[in-house]
């Protein structure tokens, strides 16, 4: 909320400067923004009086003025503004003046110079020159008794200084320039000046039939016709530079008006044409099917669940938000009807989001606005309109009130133990209540407790927390002790026999892999088709469509990284996260970290897609491929040895893929993108993708010392052919078991042959078998092997592998 300080000093005048104002009143709770000037700075501008005006002997669009600054001399400056006319008085730059900054950031100095041959002296400035506002029509003109020669500085008062306050949605009672006043007055102890407003002289009977048909929608309706008004009448300045000077532009006196209240009261009121309403007024919900055109040319479709005000025919305005296109006042307006009603805010609040605005007037009514004062502010809303828009054939009305539900506030007790406890100071009985004195709260005492009846405009207290957030902020949070924390620091250190997130991360990035960080909701058909999940855990509120489920799996959030990459012409990503996953679990309970029903597991997955390697030397290197990251899970868990069986997962293909075992236990997955998924997300090849149980990725066994063999290794090659069912796993398993006397240092697959299917059988291997060739390294620490120990290993493997895997030495 914005508003100037001589606005607010008119309710209450504390002896504070402008920056102590703003200092006591963020202190209290209303956070001031900033505080800025009403224009920015600039100097040497005077106000002029054009006494002759002629036409630009060489532009047809230039005229030549004579401009009286209050010097002995008058100036000659050439101006383009279509208004530059004799007798009107304007701002005007004198020669060394500098005008606020430009686009470019840089002031602009006003020097005597020559446009079409003719010497100009100054310029005359338009409002947007002065960056008073975006009105760039013509210059600025000044009201007719303004004096000569004066700096226009303070003629317009352009260094008062205006206020921009950050509201909390509990402040709604500060949502006006009275009602900030009314904090200040409780803040600082000045005198609160509260105007009275007169009932204005009644010279006819006419009232406007109101129904009410929805007391749970409109607790209050107010309402006045007045005759004869002028609605052509100009606004006044005061009442356009204060509007100005609340972010709000001047439209007309009847609509200015308004908002003039609105913002000095925190009032919304709305004026109706009032020939435009056919019969009476029915305060009602909508209706299925009907529309209403706002008076921002929006038409809406409404529903039972939003307000109204309608009329025989039609309806006339949306209650509480945005009145209707249908009953605007006009310049052929001639009787008004001027309306005050108290809305409750649970049947205004997110109404105006629900069509895409937000109006001033929902903003205040969703918070509460104050009940107990529409007729007060009624009376100030039509002596404004007598003031400005009166005529001799002026009459009001009585004012019709209607009070189907009036609010009744509930008393709140506040506990003085329990608000010294929470805000952390002691605080005595005498203290709390001369705070809530001052906020102008009834209250009762009893023995350490207070009880506060709040009064009508004080929607935000409800409990006792409320009250003790008063008397926190009325004291002064800048009060508050420093005190240090009871509980010991006792810093955690962290098992060697476990590896942080963080070194999981520096091992990937040595890998290769940049890390990113995606949203934990995700497309529903992504858990479909990657995760096989049939039944995802919804949002119940989610920010986006295509976002509306929790991912159980990292791979979608890859798969993405990846496609917004290759779309900008990437043609090798590597990417990795340690994120969440989400599933659901019925042994799941809940804890301060865990919600029942659902379990809630940390997981590592990386995707690699294009060449394995940056091109170098040897020229481009083929894509990454399965045992590319297979190597890099086994990278990753080293030294710990994962075995790898082939399996099948939704997201990868059938024949590329296997399950990531740590000691016989799966933790993952690691395999190459189905192809019906390469081809749904437009992907010129197939990337490669892993995903682990970060959990067992962190855990690591400690190093264990070994003896370094003194004597020199044996090396024996081994050729077996197998039937093709064997897996790489197997044969190694045999090989170390079969070795049970420790020389067995090594063992390596180094080759694997397969015949070709249109030769047959080739080099003793036949179709359904192939031939596996390892490389055995054995050494003892006592002495170098004789030829007779290492016999006795390669023939035990040998005998092992026959045994175990039907295996034949290849000839």
């Amino acid at each position: 909320m914005q508003f100037p300080e001589s606005w607010l000093r008119e309710f209450c005048n504390p002896p504070l400067s402008t920056q102590q104002l703003a200092e006591a009143l963020t202190m209290a709770g209303l956070e001031v923004e900033e505080v800025q000037s009403v224009a920015p700075p600039f100097s040497k501008i005077v106000v002029g009086e054009i006494k002759h005006a002629e036409q630009h002997p060489n532009a047809d669009r230039l005229r030549v003025c004579q401009v009286d600054v209050g010097q002995e001399a008058l100036l000659n400056i050439v101006c383009g503004a279509p208004n530059a006319r004799v007798g009107i008085k304007v701002p005007c730059a004198m020669v060394g003046a500098e005008l606020p900054p430009g686009d470019d950031g840089k002031p602009f100095t006003i020097k005597i110079g020559k446009l079409r041959g003719v010497e100009s002296q100054g310029m005359l400035c338009s409002a947007r020159e002065l960056k008073l506002s975006d009105d760039h029509g013509g210059l600025l003109e000044l009201p007719a008794e303004t004096p000569v020669g004066q700096d226009i500085r303070q003629v317009l008062s352009l260094d008062e200084a205006l206020f921009t306050l950050k509201l909390t949605p509990n402040l709604g009672h500060a949502l006006s320039v009275y009602g900030i006043a009314r904090e200040l007055a409780a803040i600082t102890g000045a005198p609160l000046n509260t105007p009275s407003h007169p009932p204005v002289a009644v010279g006819s009977a006419e009232i406007l039939p109101v129904k009410i048909e929805a007391p749970d929608l409109c607790g209050r309706f107010s309402g006045r016709v007045i005759q004869g008004v002028n609605t052509k009448a100009a606004t006044p300045q005061w009442m356009i530079d204060r509007l100005q000077r609340c972010g709000q532009r001047s439209v007309t006196a009847l609509v200015d008006i308004s908002n003039y209240v609105m913002f000095e009261y925190g009032r919304p009121t709305h004026i109706f044409d009032l020939d435009k309403i056919h019969g009476g007024l029915h305060v009602r919900w909508g209706k299925e099917g009907e529309q209403l055109k706002l008076l921002n040319g929006n038409t809406v479709a409404l529903d039972q669940t939003v307000g109204v005000i309608a009329d025989e025919s039609e309806v006339e305005s949306l209650a509480g938000i945005m009145g209707g296109d249908a009953t605007a006042v006009s310049d052929d307006t001639k009787s008004v009807y001027v309306e005050a009603a108290f809305w409750w805010p649970d049947a205004v609040a997110g109404r105006s989001r629900r069509f895409n605005f937000s109006t001033d007037a929902g903003h205040r009514f969703e918070r509460g606005v104050d009940p107990e004062l529409t007729l007060a502010h009624i009376e100030r809303i039509s002596q404004l309109i007598i003031d400005i828009c009166g005529t001799p054939e002026t009459v009001c009305g009585p004012v019709d009130d209607h009070q189907p539900n009036m609010p009744k506030p509930q008393p709140v007790t506040l506990r003085v133990a329990r608000a010294s406890k929470v805000i952390g100071m002691p605080l005595t009985q005498e203290q709390c209540a001369e705070v809530l004195r001052r906020l102008g709260l009834p209250l009762t005492e009893g023995d350490g407790t207070i009880t506060v009846t709040p009064p009508a405009y004080r929607f935000d207290l409800r409990i006792e927390e409320d009250l003790i957030e008063e008397v926190a902020r009325l004291v002064g949070y800048q009060q508050l002790p420093t005190t240090a924390p009871l509980a010991p620091i006792v810093p955690r250190v962290r098992s060697e026999s476990r590896r942080s997130p963080f070194a999981v991360r520096h091992l990937l990035a040595g890998l290769g892999y940049l890390e990113t960080i995606n949203f934990s909701f995700v497309e529903e058909a992504w858990e479909r088709d990657l995760a096989g999940n049939a039944d995802p855990i919804r949002l119940l509120n989610p920010i986006a469509s295509q976002m509306s489920v929790m991912r159980s799996s990292l791979m979608g959030s890859l798969l993405q990284v990846v496609k917004h990459n290759t779309n900008r012409r990437a043609d090798r990503v590597r990417a990795f996260e340690i994120g969440r996953a989400f599933m659901r679990d019925a042994s799941a309970k809940t804890t301060d970290t865990t919600v029942q029903g659902i379990r809630q597991p940390l997981r590592v997955a990386a995707i690699a897609y294009g060449p394995a390697g940056r091109q170098g030397w040897e020229g481009r290197q083929a894509p990454a491929d399965f045992y590319d990251a297979k190597g890099d899970v086994e990278a990753l868990l080293a030294p710990r040895q994962p075995t790898f069986q082939p399996a099948e997962h939704p997201a990868l293909h059938p024949g590329r893929s296997a399950a990531v075992l740590l000691d016989g236990h799966p933790i993952g997955f690691v395999g190459e993108l189905h192809p019906r998924w390469r081809q749904s997300w437009e992907l010129q090849q197939a990337p490669v993708l892993f995903e682990l149980d970060l959990e067992a990725v962190l855990a690591r066994p400690l190093p264990q010392a070994k003896t370094v063999h003194r004597h020199q290794p044996a090396e024996r090659d081994l050729a077996v052919v197998v039937p093709e069912s064997v897996t790489h796993a197997q044969l190694m398993q045999v090989v170390w078991k079969a070795s049970s006397d420790g020389l067995l240092r090594d063992a390596v697959l180094f080759d694997v042959y397969r015949p070709k299917p249109d030769v047959g059988s080739s080099a003793g291997v036949a179709l359904g078998e192939k031939s596996l060739a390892v490389r055995l390294t054995l050494s003892s620490a006592e002495a170098t092997l004789t030829d007779e120990q290492i016999e006795s290993v390669v023939q035990s493997v040998i005998g092992s592998l026959q045994r175990d895997l039907g295996a034949r030495l290849r000839g």
